[in-house]
């Protein structure tokens, strides 16, 4: 039996050693991890977990619709689509062809009612006259009927003369009663009040107020400041009362609609401040704002067809509540939005104790009125139309 070959200690020189470089390489880069998940932990801790973000949010802002109040013909159309304009500036003009004849009849129609109201207060004067003449007229007759009646008791006057006098004198005071009854009758209707308050005069002028707006209103006038957007009319076109022609959108009233979920919104509280980036201008430009407000439901329960969670096809989604965020006018002015506009929002969670809520965003206050300022131009014409007509009724009776 043979015995078995000794085995040698000895390692072969060409067998592989350990290679100490790639073991330094795994250790410097297991140090590394573990320094990017200490530096991730860190900012976790002292500043991730105080934040909320979400890219579902965009610019929004008000819309404001450009409607005729009164129906017609379009006779010119002043602006396009992005023009600016600035408030109280012509936008579009409707044919007034038939409010101007209008306006002109109602007009005629004061004229007359202020020359009939003046003839009343000039017949106040003379039927008091009137009524004093045939008062004294009634104490001629009376004195007259003493004078025959004392004269027929001695035979001095016949019987037939002392009738015709009694009858005279029924007549006169018959007369008198009829006169003073006229004068009661031209006060009542003239009144004691100035011309221009008469209640005829008044009726008369508000329908000149009427056909002045109706006739104003055919000058279609942008209401705010802003830029043109969605022009759907056409010179010639018939457009009724109400129809949208077209829209101004005041860029300077934006504001930001996050749509946070709903296991986000535990700590967000009004005020709190926020950062937000617009894809617009990319990551560089940076817009500060604060939370205006909470939505008072979710999207899906004012959408359009709400779903039907109690049918029993129900699928647990998580929701999300519209957001509103303030902008800084500063920031908004520097770099102009649109609307609709994707942002990026974070909301700083930091500041718990939050102060008052910030202003809303409202539509640029100009202190115009147009329905107040064609109501003045109208009383200025009536002023005018009554002040003419009376005078020239008074002067006509002066020279009668």
């Amino acid at each position: 039996m043979n015995a078995p070959a000794p085995v040698s200690s000895d390692i072969p020189s060409n067998a592989p050693r350990p290679n100490g470089k790639r073991g330094k390489s795994l250790a410097l880069l297991a140090c590394v991890f573990l320094l990017l998940a200490l530096a991730w932990g860190a900012y976790w801790f002292y500043l991730g977990r105080w934040q909320e973000s979400t890219d579902d949010a965009y610019v929004t802002g008000h819309i404001v619709q450009i409607t005729p109040q009164v129906g017609g013909t379009v006779r010119a159309v002043r602006v396009n689509d992005t023009d600016e304009v600035v408030a109280g500036e012509v936008l579009a003009e409707l044919d007034d062809a038939d409010s101007r004849v209008a306006l002109e009849q109602a007009e005629a129609a004061l004229a007359q009612v202020v020359l009939q109201t003046r003839v009343l207060h000039v017949n106040t004067v003379a039927l008091r006259a009137q009524v004093v003449a045939r008062r004294a007229e009634v104490e001629r007759l009376e004195a007259d009927w003493k004078r025959r009646a004392a004269l027929a008791a001695m035979g001095g006057v016949s019987r037939e003369d002392l009738d015709r006098a009694r009858e005279a004198l029924a007549a006169g005071r018959a007369a008198q009663v009829a006169a003073q009854e006229q004068l009661r009758a031209n006060q009542a209707l003239a009144t004691e009040e100035a011309i221009e308050r008469h209640p005829n005069v008044r009726q008369a002028a508000t329908r000149v107020e009427e056909a002045w707006l109706a006739w104003s209103r055919a000058r279609i006038v942008a209401p705010v400041r802003g830029q043109v957007a969605k022009r759907n009319t056409q010179v010639g076109q018939k457009v009724a009362a109400g129809a949208p022609l077209m829209a101004v959108i005041p860029l300077d009233a934006l504001w930001v609609e996050a749509n946070f979920k709903e296991s986000q919104l535990g700590r967000m509280r009004v005020a709190q401040p926020v950062t937000l980036t617009a894809d617009y201008y990319g990551s560089d430009i940076r817009y500060r704002g604060r939370i205006a407000g909470f939505a008072a439901g979710t999207g899906s329960a004012f959408a359009l067809l709400p779903a039907q969670n109690a049918t029993g096809n129900w699928i647990k989604v998580v929701q999300r509540v519209p957001v509103r965020i303030e902008l800084e006018a500063g920031d908004l002015q520097a770099h102009p939005l649109r609307i609709g506009l994707s942002m990026q929002v974070t909301v700083d969670l930091l500041e718990t104790e939050t102060s008052d809520a910030p202003p809303k965003t409202v539509l640029p206050a100009d202190g115009r009125d147009d329905s107040s300022a064609a109501l003045d131009a109208a009383r200025v014409r009536i002023a005018a139309i009554i002040r003419q007509h009376q005078t020239s009724g008074a002067d006509k009776t002066a020279g009668r």
